[in-house]
Formats: C-alpha cells, sequence, structure tokens
C-alpha cells in the first residue's frame, strides 16, 4: 500500500476566498459518533488557538446520548475541556457550501494533553512505531445502505440492485456522480465505488495514507456522503445492520507495516511474507479477541458478525480469504509487490477510527518486538466446521457480546495498554452503558435504533 496522503491544509485566506462562513470541527467519540461544533469564520483563529470549550462527558456518552456516571474518572458533569482544530486539516465542504471542516484535538482547560482524546491515543501510537523504525499505512473500505424513505425510523432501500451490477447505480446516477465530485472535491482520495452484496448497499475505497490521516479521511468521508445523499432526497446509514438477515456494513481496515521504505508483509517466505511482516499478522492474530471489542463494539455489531457474510465470526487468518477475520491480501508482480496489505473484517462504523487504528498498530508492532511466528492460513469458511473441527485448529469464535468483549480488552496488555487506564476506563463504562440498554431489547429494536445513528 503506497502513501496517498490527502492535500489538506486551507489557510484562513483560502476559507475567505472561497466565501466560507464557519468552520465545522469533527471529533468521534467512544462509540464512533461523530460530534461536532461549528465556529464562524470570525471566531477561527480564537478557535485554532485556544479551542472551544466542550464537557468532559463527551467521554461516558453511549450510543443513544445517555450519559453514563459508572466511570470514576468522570463522575459528574463538573469541568470544561478545549476542542481545538487541527488546522493543517481544514478543507471546505463541497456538499455544504459556505462550511469548511477539520478534525479536532480535546485537551484540558490549560492546554495540557487529555487521556480521554481518542486521536492523542493513535498518535502515541504512531509515535510508538516511528520509534522502532516502523510505519503503518492505512486505508478504509467503506460500506453504507442507501435509503429513500425521508425521515422516520424505517428503512426503503434506494436502489434494488443486482449486487455489484452497474444497473444498480444506474438508478442512482445523479447521487454517485455528485459524491464522486464532493469527495474529490473535499480532498478524499478514492480508489473505487460500486453496488455492494447487502441490499441498497454501497462500497467505496479510500486510498491508503498514515494512520492519523486515516481516520481524519474516515470522518471526512462519512460527512460527505450524508451530506450529497440529503442533496438528492436520500439516506445513508453506516450501522452494522440495517435490516435483520441483511449483510450488514462493514468498513473493512487494511493495513500494512514498513521499514526503511519497505512494505513487510512483503518478502521471500512462507505466504509472501518477510519474517516481519509474518510477525505482524501474528500479533494481530494474537490480539484480535481484544481488537475486535475496539473495532466493532456496539451492540449491533454482535449482530453483524455471523459465519457466511463475510464478517467473521471467529478469529483466524487466510490469504484471500474472504471469511476469514485477517484476510492477506499479497501483492503480486501485476498489481505490485508493495501493495501487500492484511485486511481486518470485523470493523464496523461504530468504532472509533482513532482508536481502531490504535488498537491494530499495538498488535501488530507487538507482534514484531516478540518475534511471533504465524500458524498455517486457512482457507476454508470455518463456521462449516464442527466445535471439534475449530478447536483442533485453535480457533475460537470472536466476542459474541459486550461481556466478553470487554473481558477479552481488559486481559490484553499491549490493546489495553494503547487506550491507556482513563479512556479504558470509559471506553468500557459506555460499553456497559449500551449493554444494560438492549438487555430487555429484542434484536429487531436493537437494529431499528442504531439504523440511524450512523
Amino acid at each position: 500500500m503506497t502513501d496517498t496522503t490527502a492535500p489538506f491544509g486551507f489557510t484562513e485566506d483560502d476559507l475567505h476566498a472561497a466565501d466560507i462562513v464557519g468552520v465545522t470541527i469533527v471529533w468521534a467519540d467512544n462509540n464512533g459518533i461523530p460530534r461536532a461544533r461549528t465556529v464562524p469564520l470570525d471566531q477561527w483563529p480564537s478557535a485554532t488557538a485556544k479551542g472551544v470549550g466542550i464537557t468532559p462527558l463527551f467521554a461516558v456518552f453511549d450510543t443513544h446520548d445517555a450519559i453514563t456516571f459508572s466511570h470514576d474518572g468522570l463522575p459528574d458533569a463538573s469541568g470544561d475541556i478545549r476542542l481545538v482544530p487541527v488546522p493543517d486539516r481544514t478543507v471546505p465542504l463541497a456538499g455544504q457550501p459556505a462550511l469548511a471542516w477539520a478534525p479536532g484535538r480535546q485537551v484540558g482547560a490549560d492546554g495540557s494533553p487529555w487521556p480521554y482524546d481518542q486521536r492523542g491515543v493513535l498518535e502515541r501510537q504512531v509515535d510508538a512505531a516511528d520509534a522502532a523504525g516502523l510505519q503503518i499505512r492505512a486505508g478504509y473500505e467503506i460500506e453504507f445502505f442507501l435509503d429513500r424513505s425521508g425521515d422516520g425510523p424505517d428503512a426503503v432501500p434506494g436502489h434494488d440492485g443486482p449486487a455489484y451490477s452497474a444497473r444498480a447505480l444506474i438508478t442512482v446516477d445523479a447521487f454517485v456522480v455528485a459524491l464522486l465530485r464532493d469527495l474529490r472535491a473535499n480532498r478524499v482520495p478514492v480508489g473505487q465505488l460500486h453496488a455492494e452484496y447487502g441490499t441498497a448497499q454501497i462500497e467505496l475505497s479510500i486510498a491508503p495514507t498514515d494512520p492519523v490521516t486515516a481516520a481524519d479521511l474516515q470522518l471526512l468521508a462519512r460527512q460527505t456522503i450524508h451530506a450529497t445523499a440529503a442533496r438528492h432526497g436520500f439516506r445513508a446509514s453506516f450501522s452494522p445492520l440495517v435490516l435483520p438477515g441483511d449483510a450488514g456494513n462493514g468498513w473493512h481496515l487494511h493495513t500494512s507495516v514498513w521499514r526503511d521504505g519497505s512494505n513487510l508483509l512483503s518478502g521471500d517466505g512462507p505466504h509472501g511474507l518477510s519474517d516481519d511482516g509474518a510477525a505482524y499478522l501474528a500479533g494481530l492474530l494474537r490480539d484480535l479477541p481484544a481488537i475486535v471489542a475496539v473495532t466493532a463494539p456496539s451492540e449491533v455489531s454482535f449482530q453483524r458478525l455471523r459465519p457466511g457474510y463475510f464478517s467473521s465470526a471467529y478469529g483466524y487468518w487466510g490469504v484471500e480469504n474472504r471469511e476469514a477475520a485477517l484476510r492477506l491480501v499479497p501483492g503480486t508482480e501485476f498489481t505490485g509487490r508493495t501493495q501487500a496489505n492484511v485486511e481486518l473484517k470485523p470493523s464496523d462504523a461504530s468504532a472509533n477510527p482513532y482508536l481502531a487504528l490504535a488498537a491494530v498498530t499495538a498488535a501488530g508492532i507487538g507482534g514484531i518486538a516478540d518475534g511471533l511466528s504465524l500458524p498455517d492460513p486457512i482457507a476454508a469458511n470455518v463456521g462449516t466446521w464442527s466445535e471439534e473441527q475449530r478447536r483442533d485448529a485453535g480457533v475460537r469464535a470472536l466476542p459474541g457480546s459486550t461481556a466478553e468483549a470487554v473481558g477479552e480488552l481488559r486481559a490484553n496488555p499491549r490493546v489495553s495498554a494503547a487506550l491507556g487506564p482513563d479512556l479504558l476506563g470509559a471506553f468500557t463504562a459506555v460499553r456497559g452503558a449500551d449493554a444494560a440498554w438492549a438487555a430487555d431489547r429484542d434484536a429487531a429494536d436493537i437494529i431499528t435504533a442504531h439504523r440511524w445513528r450512523y
């Protein structure tokens, strides 16, 4: 995966020249939900210098906008923090004329680092990788359901397929054309777009770059998609599962690990890996249950992770196996050896992208540090195997409930350390609040309640 960094960085003069009247500063909470503040352009210099005030309690918002006080670190409504935009990531929004967009950092009231800032968590992991002489490259595949129902809780498919067909997109041609234009104008580098397997599902891929930029682009892409859909009479849902029994939406995370300009997932060893590339993949496999606790954390995520839906219910890896949780995509002479990457399938929009990439980075570089060996790949769908066959192959089911996921996360020394004790406490408190909310609700009610949260 080569580096394709988006050319962010519009200056204040650029914003005035584009007749921008306000800048929306965006961050993602512990449920993967983008939260925001918009400042008038005449307040932009103050915002970039001192930030804008927000409550620390955003760290303990649950998916349904309730606040949990079960985390000792944030036991009440006292205090204030500052949301500081990252000015060199500012971009005018093509789909929302007169507004611009920038990602934000959360800092203490005195400007000091704040342990609940998800972007800071990822930045520290990138620094840890750099200290080890390693660089991570990452890119997202984004799946979403296109809806034509208007307002209300129900979902009406925006196109009727067939999956992967040109015909499906012809029926929503004006939206697709506008979306590609808006993404290009918003500096989101797109590799491809197509009608996916699920009902009224569309997928697009974002070109790979460094982890922090990849997370920023993920947030910018979803805002662009929502805005373009609204202008054309549609709604987009990124929820892990929009319709009961459907394939669901993944936000598949592709990563590669590099040293001195060389992709370590391309080498002369088994399966085309270098020794360190194999150790990186082995690190992801070792920590996979804890990673998935971060990358597919919501109550509706557990309904999406089923055998036979390319969403991965079991923890194993394979070479080009789309049912495996970790799919190695080897580079070839035709595509280029440096294009080798590993795809994490159990990843969705309810994950905070900064935390997701921090968990993956910590696990992967941990595998290299420990010199892990990689077991043989599996080419089958292990969901069709008996429990005895899976046990003999060392294949475990991924967490199927909040209790299991939180247990795996807390027990994992690398992923929990990457989050840090404060954020880990807030993150698991939010997961507990969501689980309590879902306890007396059936699967269909849970899907409906999440449908328009993402």
